[in-house]
């Protein structure tokens, strides 16, 4: 990716998709609501049927060799991002697809810190591969399952990496504690009552000694992450 900042906390996002619609709710929501509506972050959504071809604007066509299923051609989507790379500079075109990088929490902090990123939803089959060969820069998954398309991963995606923008969250120091962030699982938490159903707030969270409960949280964060990720353990960038 480029080593491109953005002077305050501003990023870009086009989304393309032949279902916008699928991301009203969410993007009208929540967190990604109210760092859209404080200028943290502009996500723009495209309908690759706008450059559709011919009158019934045509976005697919089957598979040469044949086969099941429907794949997008290259020709709405070259139209579509040449479009916008004449307007921008991106540092990435990421493809939402099955067969990509899987996502975790170093890929977001890194695009967190993007100024222009276009997301690409795959849909039906997937795309003609000379899309993914002359246009995409990389591959992301969200898991080893398959959807109906790219719409659901992008959204994901766009959370990971909204939420960590300066001042998109309440608190600050939020993010930062969020699990992943320190290459482990997060500690448990407790609120009021302080028991319920005899089962009672750990005394540790109680004595008001912050140093003693940030002890009490390493140490069960790696507990945490030993007995349900050890894999984690095992990463030499864990921090």
């Amino acid at each position: 990716m480029a080593e491109t900042r953005r002077e305050g906390p501003f990023l870009r996002i086009d989304i393309i998709s032949v279902v916008p619609q699928t991301f009203e709710s969410v993007l009208n929501a929540s967190i990604l609501k109210r760092a859209r509506e404080a200028g943290l972050v502009e996500i723009v959504v495209h309908n690759l049927h706008d450059y559709g071809l011919g009158r019934y604007k045509q976005v697919d066509d089957t598979p040469y060799g044949g086969g099941a299923g429907m794949i997008l051609r290259p020709e709405p989507i070259f139209s579509c991002i040449e479009k916008l790379r004449a307007e921008r500079e991106y540092d990435e075109v990421i493809f939402l697809t099955p067969d990509g990088d899987i996502l975790d929490q170093k890929a977001a902090n890194r695009l967190s810190m993007a100024r222009n990123l276009i997301l690409l939803c795959g849909h039906y089959k997937g795309v003609d591969e000379r899309v993914r060969t002359a246009l995409v820069t990389r591959d992301i998954s969200i898991g080893d399952y398959v959807l109906t398309g790219g719409e659901l991963p992008a959204l994901v995606l766009t959370d990971a990496i909204v939420r960590l923008l300066p001042g998109a969250l309440g608190d600050s120091e939020s993010a930062l504690s969020d699990s992943f962030q320190a290459g482990l699982l997060d500690a448990p938490y407790y609120t009021k009552p302080a028991e319920f159903g005899g089962m009672p707030v750990p005394d540790i969270l109680m004595t008001g000694d912050h140093a003693k409960i940030a002890e009490w949280r390493d140490t069960e964060a790696l507990r945490r992450t030993r007995e349900r990720r050890p894999g984690l353990l095992d990463d030499p960038e864990r921090s």
